[in-house]
Protein backbone atom coordinates (compact mmCIF):
# COMPACT_ATOMS: atom_id res chain seq x y z
CA UNK A 1 0.00 0.00 0.00
CA UNK A 2 1.06 3.43 -0.74
CA UNK A 3 1.53 6.55 1.60
CA UNK A 4 -1.95 8.28 2.46
CA UNK A 5 -2.18 11.52 4.33
CA UNK A 6 -4.75 13.51 5.59
CA UNK A 7 -6.28 16.85 6.43
CA UNK A 8 -9.23 19.30 6.84
CA UNK A 9 -8.08 21.55 3.78
CA UNK A 10 -5.47 21.18 1.42
CA UNK A 11 -3.97 24.33 -0.75
CA UNK A 12 -2.18 23.54 -3.63
CA UNK A 13 -0.15 27.43 -4.38
CA UNK A 14 1.68 29.45 -2.31
CA UNK A 15 1.31 32.76 -3.68
CA UNK A 16 -1.13 34.90 -2.37
CA UNK A 17 -4.52 33.25 -2.34
CA UNK A 18 -2.94 30.30 -1.30
CA UNK A 19 -1.52 32.04 1.83
CA UNK A 20 -4.91 34.09 1.97
CA UNK A 21 -6.81 30.95 2.30
CA UNK A 22 -4.38 28.95 4.48
CA UNK A 23 -4.12 31.72 6.86
CA UNK A 24 -7.79 32.07 7.19
CA UNK A 25 -8.73 28.43 7.92
CA UNK A 26 -5.62 28.01 10.00
CA UNK A 27 -6.74 30.98 12.35
CA UNK A 28 -10.34 29.50 12.09
CA UNK A 29 -9.03 26.62 13.97
CA UNK A 30 -8.37 23.86 10.73
CA UNK A 31 -5.45 21.87 10.02
CA UNK A 32 -3.77 23.18 6.61
CA UNK A 33 -1.80 21.32 4.50
CA UNK A 34 -0.07 23.86 1.88
CA UNK A 35 1.76 22.02 -1.40
CA UNK A 36 4.03 24.05 -3.54
CA UNK A 37 6.01 22.45 -6.42
CA UNK A 38 8.95 24.87 -5.96
CA UNK A 39 11.85 24.11 -3.91
CA UNK A 40 11.07 27.90 -3.19
CA UNK A 41 7.83 28.83 -1.46
CA UNK A 42 8.53 32.10 -1.93
CA UNK A 43 8.55 31.47 -6.04
CA UNK A 44 5.60 32.79 -7.41
CA UNK A 45 3.34 35.39 -9.80
CA UNK A 46 2.31 37.25 -6.29
CA UNK A 47 6.41 37.25 -5.75
CA UNK A 48 7.43 38.66 -8.68
CA UNK A 49 4.47 41.53 -8.97
CA UNK A 50 6.19 44.75 -9.48
CA UNK A 51 3.34 47.49 -9.66
CA UNK A 52 1.18 47.29 -5.99
CA UNK A 53 -1.89 46.62 -5.20
CA UNK A 54 -5.12 48.63 -4.86
CA UNK A 55 -6.18 50.29 -1.65
CA UNK A 56 -8.31 53.41 -1.92
CA UNK A 57 -7.85 57.34 -3.44
CA UNK A 58 -8.62 59.93 -0.73
CA UNK A 59 -12.18 60.51 -0.47
CA UNK A 60 -12.78 57.78 -3.11
CA UNK A 61 -16.37 55.60 -3.39
CA UNK A 62 -16.25 52.33 -3.64
CA UNK A 63 -18.33 52.86 -6.85
CA UNK A 64 -15.79 54.75 -8.16
CA UNK A 65 -13.51 51.29 -8.39
CA UNK A 66 -16.29 49.71 -9.84
CA UNK A 67 -16.95 52.14 -12.73
CA UNK A 68 -13.53 51.77 -13.51
CA UNK A 69 -13.15 47.77 -13.72
CA UNK A 70 -16.54 47.63 -15.79
CA UNK A 71 -14.83 50.51 -17.98
CA UNK A 72 -11.75 48.13 -18.62
CA UNK A 73 -13.49 44.65 -18.31
CA UNK A 74 -15.03 44.92 -22.07
CA UNK A 75 -18.18 45.06 -20.88
CA UNK A 76 -18.48 41.50 -19.17
CA UNK A 77 -17.23 42.60 -15.69
CA UNK A 78 -19.77 41.13 -13.28
CA UNK A 79 -20.85 43.72 -11.68
CA UNK A 80 -21.62 41.82 -8.43
CA UNK A 81 -17.70 40.83 -8.50
CA UNK A 82 -16.70 44.04 -8.88
CA UNK A 83 -18.63 45.31 -5.94
CA UNK A 84 -17.52 42.99 -3.57
CA UNK A 85 -13.83 43.63 -4.62
CA UNK A 86 -13.96 47.47 -3.61
CA UNK A 87 -16.25 47.11 -0.90
CA UNK A 88 -13.71 44.37 1.09
CA UNK A 89 -10.62 44.71 -0.66
CA UNK A 90 -9.03 48.13 0.85
CA UNK A 91 -10.52 46.74 4.37
CA UNK A 92 -8.54 43.55 4.25
CA UNK A 93 -5.34 45.36 2.95
CA UNK A 94 -6.08 47.74 6.10
CA UNK A 95 -6.62 45.14 8.04
CA UNK A 96 -4.25 41.81 7.04
CA UNK A 97 -1.33 43.62 5.39
CA UNK A 98 -0.66 46.53 6.95
CA UNK A 99 -2.01 45.80 10.42
CA UNK A 100 -1.76 42.01 11.07
CA UNK A 101 1.56 41.31 8.86
CA UNK A 102 2.84 44.62 9.20
CA UNK A 103 3.74 44.80 5.27
CA UNK A 104 5.98 48.00 4.94
CA UNK A 105 3.89 50.13 1.86
CA UNK A 106 6.08 53.39 0.97
CA UNK A 107 4.84 56.48 2.72
CA UNK A 108 4.20 59.68 0.76
CA UNK A 109 6.96 62.07 0.75
CA UNK A 110 4.81 65.03 1.22
CA UNK A 111 3.15 63.47 3.76
CA UNK A 112 4.83 60.89 6.15
CA UNK A 113 2.02 59.46 7.91
CA UNK A 114 0.02 58.99 4.95
CA UNK A 115 0.68 56.25 2.14
CA UNK A 116 1.89 56.57 -1.24
CA UNK A 117 -0.60 56.60 -3.97
CA UNK A 118 0.11 55.90 -7.45
CA UNK A 119 -1.72 55.24 -10.85
CA UNK A 120 -1.63 53.05 -13.55
CA UNK A 121 -3.49 52.39 -16.61
CA UNK A 122 -7.01 52.34 -16.70
CA UNK A 123 -7.63 53.76 -13.34
CA UNK A 124 -9.21 57.26 -13.24
CA UNK A 125 -7.45 57.71 -9.67
CA UNK A 126 -4.29 57.66 -7.61
CA UNK A 127 -5.60 54.30 -5.27
CA UNK A 128 -2.50 51.90 -5.86
CA UNK A 129 -0.39 51.70 -2.52
CA UNK A 130 3.72 49.95 -3.37
CA UNK A 131 6.76 48.68 -1.64
CA UNK A 132 8.84 50.24 -3.95
CA UNK A 133 8.66 48.01 -7.61
CA UNK A 134 8.64 45.09 -5.21
CA UNK A 135 5.39 45.71 -3.92
CA UNK A 136 4.66 41.80 -4.43
CA UNK A 137 7.72 40.35 -2.98
CA UNK A 138 6.83 42.19 0.29
CA UNK A 139 3.36 41.27 0.67
CA UNK A 140 4.82 37.34 -0.18
CA UNK A 141 7.16 36.91 1.97
CA UNK A 142 6.16 38.48 5.24
CA UNK A 143 2.52 36.51 4.72
CA UNK A 144 5.16 33.27 4.23
CA UNK A 145 6.59 33.68 7.37
CA UNK A 146 3.47 34.19 9.23
CA UNK A 147 1.64 31.25 7.26
CA UNK A 148 4.26 28.65 8.09
CA UNK A 149 4.96 29.79 11.61
CA UNK A 150 1.32 29.02 12.46
CA UNK A 151 1.06 25.84 14.52
CA UNK A 152 -2.35 24.35 12.21
CA UNK A 153 -0.49 24.81 8.86
CA UNK A 154 1.82 22.06 6.92
CA UNK A 155 3.90 23.14 4.39
CA UNK A 156 5.22 20.65 1.80
CA UNK A 157 7.72 22.00 -0.92
CA UNK A 158 9.02 20.26 -3.83
CA UNK A 159 5.75 18.51 -3.86
CA UNK A 160 3.81 18.22 -7.19
CA UNK A 161 0.13 17.57 -7.87
CA UNK A 162 -0.12 14.57 -10.57
CA UNK A 163 -4.11 14.37 -10.48
CA UNK A 164 -6.75 15.77 -7.84
CA UNK A 165 -8.67 12.70 -6.36
CA UNK A 166 -12.52 12.55 -7.34
CA UNK A 167 -15.23 9.65 -6.13
CA UNK A 168 -16.04 8.54 -9.43
CA UNK A 169 -12.27 8.22 -11.22
CA UNK A 170 -10.36 7.10 -7.98
CA UNK A 171 -13.01 5.60 -5.76
CA UNK A 172 -12.07 1.42 -5.15
CA UNK A 173 -16.22 1.60 -3.76
CA UNK A 174 -19.02 2.14 -5.50
CA UNK A 175 -19.52 5.37 -6.83
CA UNK A 176 -23.29 5.51 -5.52
CA UNK A 177 -21.86 5.82 -1.98
CA UNK A 178 -21.44 9.63 -2.39
CA UNK A 179 -22.17 11.82 -5.04
CA UNK A 180 -19.22 10.92 -8.07
CA UNK A 181 -18.45 14.68 -8.60
CA UNK A 182 -16.69 14.92 -5.50
CA UNK A 183 -12.94 16.02 -4.88
CA UNK A 184 -11.67 14.07 -1.50
CA UNK A 185 -7.63 15.21 -2.30
CA UNK A 186 -4.81 14.65 -4.63
CA UNK A 187 -2.20 12.73 -5.76
CA UNK A 188 1.06 14.12 -5.08
CA UNK A 189 4.55 13.50 -6.38
CA UNK A 190 7.43 13.83 -4.10
CA UNK A 191 9.81 15.12 -6.46
CA UNK A 192 12.85 14.22 -3.81
CA UNK A 193 11.91 10.74 -4.01
CA UNK A 194 9.86 10.29 -6.97
CA UNK A 195 7.45 8.63 -5.13
CA UNK A 196 3.41 9.33 -5.31
CA UNK A 197 0.86 9.85 -2.51
CA UNK A 198 -2.63 10.26 -2.27
CA UNK A 199 -2.97 13.20 0.26
CA UNK A 200 -6.89 13.11 1.30
CA UNK A 201 -8.64 16.49 2.17
CA UNK A 202 -12.30 17.37 3.62
CA UNK A 203 -11.72 20.87 1.03
CA UNK A 204 -9.40 21.34 -1.72
CA UNK A 205 -8.23 25.11 -2.46
CA UNK A 206 -6.83 25.37 -6.12
CA UNK A 207 -4.56 28.29 -5.82
CA UNK A 208 -1.90 27.45 -8.39
CA UNK A 209 -1.53 30.41 -10.63
CA UNK A 210 -1.71 31.69 -14.07
CA UNK A 211 -0.87 30.38 -17.54
CA UNK A 212 1.91 32.31 -19.38
CA UNK A 213 4.24 29.50 -19.71
CA UNK A 214 2.56 28.12 -22.54
CA UNK A 215 3.37 31.07 -24.58
CA UNK A 216 6.90 31.89 -26.53
CA UNK A 217 7.19 35.39 -24.49
CA UNK A 218 5.59 35.75 -20.26
CA UNK A 219 6.41 37.48 -17.40
CA UNK A 220 5.05 34.62 -15.36
CA UNK A 221 7.27 32.47 -13.07
CA UNK A 222 8.08 29.16 -14.61
CA UNK A 223 5.69 26.97 -12.73
CA UNK A 224 2.90 28.71 -14.32
CA UNK A 225 1.85 25.99 -16.76
CA UNK A 226 -1.88 25.35 -16.27
CA UNK A 227 -1.44 23.01 -14.00
CA UNK A 228 -4.88 24.09 -11.59
CA UNK A 229 -7.24 24.70 -14.70
CA UNK A 230 -5.80 21.39 -16.46
CA UNK A 231 -6.50 19.10 -12.98
CA UNK A 232 -9.55 20.68 -12.52
CA UNK A 233 -11.31 20.20 -15.95
CA UNK A 234 -10.07 16.71 -15.97
CA UNK A 235 -11.88 16.21 -13.07
CA UNK A 236 -15.08 17.93 -13.98
CA UNK A 237 -14.81 21.19 -13.06
CA UNK A 238 -16.61 24.52 -15.63
CA UNK A 239 -13.92 26.48 -17.24
CA UNK A 240 -15.07 29.86 -18.54
CA UNK A 241 -13.39 32.94 -20.33
CA UNK A 242 -9.94 30.79 -21.52
CA UNK A 243 -9.65 33.49 -24.39
CA UNK A 244 -9.26 36.01 -22.58
CA UNK A 245 -5.33 36.10 -22.16
CA UNK A 246 -3.94 39.84 -21.25
CA UNK A 247 -0.21 40.20 -22.90
CA UNK A 248 1.69 43.23 -20.92
CA UNK A 249 2.43 45.77 -23.37
CA UNK A 250 6.20 46.27 -21.61
CA UNK A 251 8.28 43.16 -20.64
CA UNK A 252 12.36 43.14 -21.27
CA UNK A 253 13.07 40.80 -23.59
CA UNK A 254 16.52 38.98 -22.17
CA UNK A 255 18.34 35.36 -22.91
CA UNK A 256 17.01 33.97 -19.92
CA UNK A 257 13.30 35.34 -21.02
CA UNK A 258 11.10 38.35 -20.28
CA UNK A 259 11.34 40.41 -17.27
CA UNK A 260 8.32 42.61 -16.70
CA UNK A 261 8.28 46.45 -16.44
CA UNK A 262 5.72 47.41 -14.37
CA UNK A 263 3.40 49.29 -15.62
CA UNK A 264 3.77 51.89 -12.81
CA UNK A 265 6.62 53.24 -14.79
CA UNK A 266 4.01 54.73 -17.27
CA UNK A 267 2.12 55.71 -14.52
CA UNK A 268 4.92 57.56 -12.84
CA UNK A 269 5.44 59.44 -16.36
CA UNK A 270 6.89 57.28 -19.13
CA UNK A 271 6.12 56.97 -22.38
CA UNK A 272 6.09 54.35 -25.26
CA UNK A 273 8.02 55.64 -28.20
CA UNK A 274 8.97 54.71 -31.73
CA UNK A 275 13.06 54.38 -32.31
CA UNK A 276 13.05 58.02 -32.98
CA UNK A 277 12.15 59.04 -30.06
CA UNK A 278 8.66 60.02 -31.22
CA UNK A 279 5.68 59.09 -29.05
CA UNK A 280 2.61 56.99 -30.66
CA UNK A 281 0.34 56.03 -28.62
CA UNK A 282 -2.43 59.11 -29.05
CA UNK A 283 -2.48 57.21 -32.53
CA UNK A 284 -4.40 54.30 -30.53
CA UNK A 285 -6.01 55.43 -27.53
CA UNK A 286 -6.62 59.02 -26.10
CA UNK A 287 -4.87 58.22 -22.89
CA UNK A 288 -2.24 57.69 -24.75
CA UNK A 289 0.48 55.79 -22.71
CA UNK A 290 -1.73 54.97 -20.29
CA UNK A 291 -4.54 53.08 -22.08
CA UNK A 292 -5.92 49.95 -20.72
CA UNK A 293 -2.72 46.64 -21.08
CA UNK A 294 -4.82 45.35 -24.14
CA UNK A 295 -4.74 48.19 -26.33
CA UNK A 296 -1.20 49.19 -25.30
CA UNK A 297 0.14 45.72 -25.83
CA UNK A 298 -1.54 45.43 -29.76
CA UNK A 299 -0.54 48.80 -30.40
CA UNK A 300 2.80 47.94 -29.98
CA UNK A 301 2.52 44.88 -31.87
CA UNK A 302 1.29 46.79 -34.14
CA UNK A 303 3.95 49.01 -34.50
CA UNK A 304 6.66 46.46 -34.68
CA UNK A 305 5.10 44.67 -37.46
CA UNK A 306 4.79 48.11 -39.62
CA UNK A 307 8.49 49.20 -38.68
CA UNK A 308 9.72 46.12 -38.90
CA UNK A 309 11.26 46.82 -35.75
CA UNK A 310 11.51 44.37 -33.10
CA UNK A 311 10.32 46.13 -29.85
CA UNK A 312 9.38 49.75 -29.34
CA UNK A 313 10.47 51.69 -26.31
CA UNK A 314 9.46 52.97 -22.94
CA UNK A 315 10.98 56.11 -22.33
CA UNK A 316 11.23 57.73 -18.51
CA UNK A 317 14.90 60.07 -18.67
CA UNK A 318 12.92 63.17 -18.15
CA UNK A 319 12.64 61.97 -14.96
CA UNK A 320 15.40 62.90 -12.40
CA UNK A 321 17.69 59.55 -11.84
CA UNK A 322 17.41 59.71 -8.25
CA UNK A 323 14.04 59.39 -8.38
CA UNK A 324 14.15 56.39 -10.78
CA UNK A 325 16.79 54.40 -8.40
CA UNK A 326 14.48 54.64 -5.39
CA UNK A 327 11.47 54.23 -6.94
CA UNK A 328 12.35 51.41 -9.53
CA UNK A 329 15.16 49.81 -7.92
CA UNK A 330 14.53 46.29 -8.99
CA UNK A 331 13.70 47.05 -12.68
CA UNK A 332 16.62 50.04 -12.45
CA UNK A 333 19.46 46.55 -11.43
CA UNK A 334 18.05 44.53 -13.75
CA UNK A 335 18.46 46.83 -17.18
CA UNK A 336 21.73 47.63 -15.49
CA UNK A 337 22.64 44.05 -15.69
CA UNK A 338 21.07 43.99 -19.34
CA UNK A 339 23.76 47.02 -20.09
CA UNK A 340 20.20 49.75 -20.22
CA UNK A 341 20.61 52.23 -18.21
CA UNK A 342 17.09 53.31 -18.11
CA UNK A 343 17.85 57.23 -16.06
CA UNK A 344 19.71 58.16 -19.58
CA UNK A 345 17.78 56.04 -22.05
CA UNK A 346 14.59 54.48 -22.89
CA UNK A 347 13.98 50.85 -21.80
CA UNK A 348 13.58 48.65 -25.26
CA UNK A 349 10.19 46.79 -24.37
CA UNK A 350 7.99 43.83 -26.05
CA UNK A 351 4.43 42.68 -25.11
CA UNK A 352 4.54 39.12 -23.21
CA UNK A 353 1.40 36.88 -21.68
CA UNK A 354 0.67 37.92 -18.67
CA UNK A 355 -2.37 37.46 -17.48
CA UNK A 356 -5.28 35.11 -17.32
CA UNK A 357 -8.87 36.82 -17.20
CA UNK A 358 -10.46 33.47 -17.63
CA UNK A 359 -9.89 30.09 -15.40
CA UNK A 360 -12.12 27.58 -13.05
CA UNK A 361 -15.33 29.11 -12.75
CA UNK A 362 -16.09 30.03 -9.09
CA UNK A 363 -18.85 31.60 -7.04
CA UNK A 364 -18.07 34.38 -4.63
CA UNK A 365 -16.36 32.11 -2.10
CA UNK A 366 -14.49 30.09 -4.34
CA UNK A 367 -16.93 26.61 -4.88
CA UNK A 368 -16.32 25.02 -8.24
CA UNK A 369 -18.84 22.87 -9.97
CA UNK A 370 -17.09 20.00 -8.41
CA UNK A 371 -18.16 19.34 -4.68
CA UNK A 372 -15.68 20.37 -2.01
CA UNK A 373 -13.44 21.67 -4.56
CA UNK A 374 -12.11 25.68 -4.64
CA UNK A 375 -10.58 28.03 -6.51
CA UNK A 376 -8.71 31.41 -5.81
CA UNK A 377 -6.32 33.62 -7.93
CA UNK A 378 -5.75 33.90 -10.97
CA UNK A 379 -6.71 29.70 -11.71
CA UNK A 380 -10.49 31.08 -11.03
CA UNK A 381 -12.86 32.99 -12.65
CA UNK A 382 -15.00 34.93 -10.60
CA UNK A 383 -15.79 37.25 -13.68
CA UNK A 384 -14.41 40.46 -11.93
CA UNK A 385 -12.01 40.71 -14.93
CA UNK A 386 -14.51 40.30 -17.89
CA UNK A 387 -12.73 40.62 -21.24
CA UNK A 388 -9.52 42.37 -19.86
CA UNK A 389 -8.04 42.88 -16.54
CA UNK A 390 -8.11 46.20 -14.53
CA UNK A 391 -4.12 47.14 -13.74
CA UNK A 392 -3.17 45.85 -9.86
CA UNK A 393 -6.87 44.30 -9.54
CA UNK A 394 -4.48 40.75 -9.26
CA UNK A 395 -3.16 41.07 -6.07
CA UNK A 396 -6.50 42.47 -4.45
CA UNK A 397 -8.67 39.42 -5.80
CA UNK A 398 -6.08 36.77 -4.41
CA UNK A 399 -6.49 38.37 -0.82
CA UNK A 400 -10.31 39.27 -1.18
CA UNK A 401 -11.42 35.53 -2.87
CA UNK A 402 -8.40 33.84 -1.04
CA UNK A 403 -9.49 34.60 2.48
CA UNK A 404 -13.38 34.07 1.38
CA UNK A 405 -12.60 30.92 0.39
CA UNK A 406 -10.35 29.60 3.27
CA UNK A 407 -13.60 31.23 5.50
CA UNK A 408 -15.94 29.39 3.54
CA UNK A 409 -13.82 26.14 3.42
CA UNK A 410 -13.18 26.19 7.05
CA UNK A 411 -17.00 26.38 7.96
CA UNK A 412 -18.41 22.83 7.39
CA UNK A 413 -15.34 21.61 9.35
CA UNK A 414 -15.36 23.67 12.46
CA UNK A 415 -19.19 23.00 12.96
CA UNK A 416 -18.43 19.29 12.60
CA UNK A 417 -19.57 17.99 9.55
CA UNK A 418 -19.57 14.59 8.46
CA UNK A 419 -16.78 14.32 4.97
CA UNK A 420 -17.02 11.01 3.28
CA UNK A 421 -13.37 9.50 1.97
CA UNK A 422 -13.43 6.80 -0.03
CA UNK A 423 -10.50 4.17 -0.32
CA UNK A 424 -8.87 5.31 -3.46
CA UNK A 425 -6.53 3.52 -5.80
CA UNK A 426 -2.53 3.20 -5.48
CA UNK A 427 -0.78 4.92 -8.07
CA UNK A 428 0.85 2.53 -10.63
CA UNK A 429 4.15 3.24 -11.53
CA UNK A 430 5.73 3.32 -15.22
CA UNK A 431 9.35 2.86 -14.93
CA UNK A 432 10.79 3.86 -18.61
CA UNK A 433 12.85 7.36 -18.48
CA UNK A 434 11.25 9.81 -20.22
CA UNK A 435 13.52 11.86 -23.25
CA UNK A 436 14.17 15.48 -21.73
CA UNK A 437 14.50 16.21 -25.52
CA UNK A 438 11.11 15.54 -26.33
CA UNK A 439 9.66 16.97 -23.55
CA UNK A 440 11.55 20.28 -24.37
CA UNK A 441 10.78 20.19 -28.13
CA UNK A 442 7.02 19.60 -27.59
CA UNK A 443 7.01 22.44 -24.73
CA UNK A 444 8.52 24.52 -27.33
CA UNK A 445 5.93 23.76 -30.42
CA UNK A 446 3.25 24.27 -28.16
CA UNK A 447 4.78 28.13 -26.91
CA UNK A 448 5.24 28.75 -30.81
CA UNK A 449 2.11 27.46 -32.36
CA UNK A 450 0.38 29.77 -29.25
CA UNK A 451 2.40 32.99 -29.78
CA UNK A 452 2.07 32.87 -33.50
CA UNK A 453 -1.42 31.52 -33.35
CA UNK A 454 -3.42 32.40 -30.50
CA UNK A 455 -1.20 35.45 -29.22
CA UNK A 456 -2.17 39.31 -29.73
CA UNK A 457 -4.11 39.09 -32.76
CA UNK A 458 -6.01 35.77 -34.20
CA UNK A 459 -7.26 34.85 -36.79
CA UNK A 460 -9.67 31.70 -38.09
CA UNK A 461 -6.88 30.96 -40.55
CA UNK A 462 -4.30 30.92 -37.59
CA UNK A 463 -6.46 29.16 -35.33
CA UNK A 464 -7.33 26.37 -37.47
CA UNK A 465 -3.90 25.85 -37.77
CA UNK A 466 -2.81 25.65 -34.60
CA UNK A 467 -5.67 23.59 -33.74
CA UNK A 468 -4.31 20.82 -35.99
CA UNK A 469 -0.48 21.07 -34.36
CA UNK A 470 -1.79 21.26 -30.93
CA UNK A 471 -4.21 17.74 -31.27
CA UNK A 472 -1.63 16.01 -33.05
CA UNK A 473 0.59 16.92 -30.20
CA UNK A 474 -1.81 15.90 -27.70
CA UNK A 475 -1.88 12.53 -28.94
CA UNK A 476 2.02 12.07 -28.66
CA UNK A 477 1.77 13.90 -25.16
CA UNK A 478 -0.33 11.37 -23.95
CA UNK A 479 1.22 8.03 -25.01
CA UNK A 480 4.15 9.63 -23.55
CA UNK A 481 2.61 10.12 -20.29
CA UNK A 482 1.42 6.68 -20.16
CA UNK A 483 4.39 5.14 -20.42
CA UNK A 484 7.06 7.12 -19.00
CA UNK A 485 7.94 7.05 -15.43
CA UNK A 486 6.17 10.39 -13.52
CA UNK A 487 8.18 13.53 -13.05
CA UNK A 488 7.27 16.98 -12.80
CA UNK A 489 8.45 17.67 -16.29
CA UNK A 490 6.19 15.05 -18.00
CA UNK A 491 3.24 16.48 -15.24
CA UNK A 492 3.63 20.25 -16.73
CA UNK A 493 3.58 19.13 -20.19
CA UNK A 494 0.59 16.80 -20.08
CA UNK A 495 -1.34 20.09 -18.09
CA UNK A 496 0.31 22.66 -20.31
CA UNK A 497 -0.72 21.24 -24.05
CA UNK A 498 -4.57 20.25 -22.12
CA UNK A 499 -4.19 24.22 -21.36
CA UNK A 500 -3.39 25.62 -25.09
CA UNK A 501 -6.20 23.62 -25.95
CA UNK A 502 -8.72 24.82 -23.65
CA UNK A 503 -7.46 28.83 -24.74
CA UNK A 504 -7.69 27.48 -28.55
CA UNK A 505 -10.86 25.98 -28.22
CA UNK A 506 -12.64 29.14 -26.59
CA UNK A 507 -10.63 31.47 -28.84
CA UNK A 508 -12.00 29.70 -31.75
CA UNK A 509 -15.65 29.57 -30.33
CA UNK A 510 -15.91 33.22 -29.35
CA UNK A 511 -15.75 35.30 -32.70
CA UNK A 512 -16.15 38.56 -31.70
CA UNK A 513 -13.15 40.76 -30.63
CA UNK A 514 -13.57 41.98 -27.10
CA UNK A 515 -11.18 43.28 -24.65
CA UNK A 516 -7.55 41.69 -25.06
CA UNK A 517 -9.34 38.47 -27.46
CA UNK A 518 -8.71 40.70 -30.79
CA UNK A 519 -10.19 38.60 -33.97
CA UNK A 520 -9.18 40.12 -37.36
CA UNK A 521 -11.69 37.69 -38.88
Amino acid sequence: MQDTLQTDILVIGSGLAGLAAAWDAAKRGCKVTLLTRASNPEESNTDRAQGGIIYRAQGESPEQLVADILSVGGGLSSLDAARLLSREGPRLVKEILIDELGVRFDSSTEDPQQLDLTREAGHSLPRIVHYKDQSGCAIERAFLDRVCSHPNVKLISAATVVDLLTVSHHSLEPTDVYRPLTCVGAYVLDQTTGKIFSLLAKETILATGGVGSVFLHTTNASGARGDGIAMAYRAGARCINMQYIQFHPTALLAPDGCFLISETVRGEGGRLVDRHGKEFMQRFHPAGSLAPRDIAARAIYQMMLESGEPCVYLDITHKPADQLRERFPGIYAVCIERGIDLTHEPIPVVPAAHYSCGGIATDDCGRTTVERLRAAGEVACTGLHGANRLASTSLLECLVWGTRTGAQAAQGITRGDDFYFPKVADWRYEHEPADPALITQDWLTIQHTMWNYVGLIRSERRLNRAMRILRELDLEIARFYEKCEVSDSIIGLRNGILTALLILEAAQQSRESRGCHYRIN
